[in-house]
C-alpha cells in the first residue's frame, strides 16, 4: 500500500526524523494561509499523487507547469495551487494519461548545501533490510544504478536491533559527510530504520535527502509503501489508504477476493494461481500478443468470483479477447466450467473466449463447455491456448 508524501512525513516527524513544516491544501484559496503559516519568505508547492517524478512532471496539456514549484508569496502560492488542483499531472510513472491532483502540500523552503539519496528496502537474498545511500540525490536511483553503480553504498541491518553507529559512520564516510552532519545522520538514519521495521514497510525512500547550510539532514521528499500482509497490525496505517489514487478495477477486484493488476494489452487473462498466471502472460507475449492484466482467482474460486472477474475483464474497453487457464486442484474443473456457464448467462461474452482446463474432473468440465452451445474455443495445452487467443484477437483487427 502506498501513501502520500505529506502522510509519510507525518509518520517520520513522529519518529524524530527531520522534515520541514508543511500544510495540505485542497482548495486554491487555502494556499495563501498555508504559505503564511509555514513561515519564511519562500515555500514549495507540491502536487500530492501516488507517483514519482513529480518535480519533472508536467500538467496534461501545459508543459510549462511542473508538479513541484517554488513560490515567493502567498499570491503566487494561490496561483500555483489553482493551476495544479483539479488538473492531471503527467510523470514518468503515471503514463501519458496522467493522474488528477486532488491535494497539494505547501511546505517551507530551506537552504540546501547538498542533495543525497537514501532508501531502505528488503534484500530478499540476505533476508534483511538494507540501507542504500548515494551522493546522487534528486536523480532516479535506477539511473544511478545503471550508469554509476559504484556510487551506491549499502548497509544491511537487523530489524530488531536497527542500524549500528559504526554503520552510520561508514555510510557518512562514503558520502563525504563530516562534523555536525555525522551527528545529524546518526539520528536520521537510525530513526528511519526504526520506522521501516515498526510499520512493516516494503520501501522507505528519501530523495532528495538534503544537507542544509547548517549541516543538518532533512527529508525534502518522502516515499513509503507498506506490506499489505502486515496491515492487520497497523490499522492506523490502513486508514491512510487513498482509494482515489488506485486503479478502480484493482480496488473492485480486491473487494471480491481477487488478485488483479491492470496492464496495457488487449488480451484478458483469468487464471488460478499466481505462478500459472505469470506463465500465461509470458506465453501470450511469446506468441505475439499483449496481456491486458494479471488476474489470479485463487484455488477456491466460486461462481460469484468468476462472474465478477469476467465483469472486471470485459469492462476494460481495451480487452479484445479472454484466455481462461485453469488447473483444477482444490477447485475442480467441473466447478470452474459451471462458473463459466453461469457467468455467460449473467453477462455474456462479447469477445473471443479461449478456455484451457486441466486437472481434477477435466473431461467432465470440457464436456460441459462443449455441450453448452456457447462460442467457447477449448485448448489442449497452454501453448495451444495462447496461440488460439492471439490468433482470434488478430482476426478481429
Amino acid at each position: 500500500m502506498k501513501i502520500h508524501e505529506f502522510q509519510a512525513k507525518h509518520l517520520l516527524r513522529e519518529a524524530g526524523v527531520s522534515v520541514l513544516p508543511g500544510l495540505v491544501v485542497r482548495q486554491p484559496d487555502e494556499a495563501a494561509a498555508a504559505f503564511h503559516e509555514v513561515g519564511g519568505h519562500v515555500a514549495v508547492v507540491k502536487a500530492q499523487i501516488h507517483a514519482g517524478g513529480r518535480g519533472k512532471g508536467t500538467l496534461l496539456g501545459d508543459d510549462a507547469q511542473r508538479g513541484v514549484q517554488l513560490v515567493h508569496s502567498a499570491t503566487e502560492a494561490v496561483q500555483v495551487a489553482r493551476r495544479l488542483l483539479g488538473h492531471k499531472l503527467v510523470t514518468v510513472q503515471t503514463g501519458p494519461e496522467g493522474q488528477p491532483v486532488r491535494q497539494i502540500l505547501v511546505e517551507k523552503g530551506c537552504s540546501i548545501a547538498r542533495e543525497l539519496y537514501l532508501g531502505i528496502v528488503l534484500d530478499r537474498a540476505a533476508a534483511r533490510p538494507v540501507v542504500m545511500v548515494s551522493s546522487e540525490g534528486g536523480v532516479e536511483i535506477e539511473q544511478v544504478a545503471a550508469r554509476t553503480p559504484e556510487r551506491i553504498f549499502r548497509e544491511h541491518f537487523d530489524p530488531v536491533v536497527g542500524l549500528h553507529s559504526f554503520q552510520v559512520r561508514k555510510l557518512c564516510a562514503k558520502l563525504g559527510l563530516t562534523g555536525p552532519t555525522v551527528r545529524s545522520a546518526e539520528r536520521f538514519f537510525k530513526s528511519l530504520c526504526h520506522v521501516f521495521a515498526r510499520y512493516d514497510c516494503s520501501l522507505v525512500e528519501i530523495n532528495p535527502l538534503v544537507v542544509t547550510t547548517d549541516g543538518e539532514l532533512v527529508a525534502l521528499d518522502a516515499k513509503m509503501t507498506f506490506d499489505d500482509n502486515g496491515l492487520f497490525r497497523h490499522p492506523e496505517i490502513a486508514r491512510l489508504r487513498d482509494l482515489d489514487e488506485e486503479e478502480p478495477a484493482e480496488v473492485r477486484a480486491a473487494a471480491a477476493g481477487l488478485s488483479y493488476v491492470k496492464l496495457t494489452g488487449n488480451i484478458g487473462c483469468l487464471v488460478n494461481g499466481a505462478g500459472l498466471a505469470m506463465s500465461t502472460m509470458d506465453l501470450i507475449k511469446l506468441h505475439g500478443g499483449e496481456p491486458a492484466n494479471f488476474l489470479d482467482v485463487g484455488g477456491g474460486a466460486d461462481t460469484q468470483q468468476v462472474t465478477e472477474a469476467f465483469r472486471i475483464l470485459l469492462d476494460d474497453p481495451h480487452v479484445q479477447g479472454v484466455l481462461v487457464n485453469i488447473f483444477g486442484g482444490i477447485a475442480r474443473c467441473t466447478t470452474i466450467a459451471a462458473a463459466l456457464l453461469e457467468a455467460s448467462r449473467q453477462i455474456g461474452f462479447r469477445v473471443p473466449l479461449v478456455v484451457r482446463l486441466e486437472g481434477t474432473e477435466v473431461e467432465e468440465g470440457r464436456r460441459m463447455l462443449a455441450e453448452s452451445g456457447l462460442n467457447i474455443v477449448t485448448a489442449d495445452s497452454l501453448t495451444d491456448a495462447a496461440q488460439k487467443i492471439v490468433a482470434a484477437v488478430a482476426a478481429q483487427a
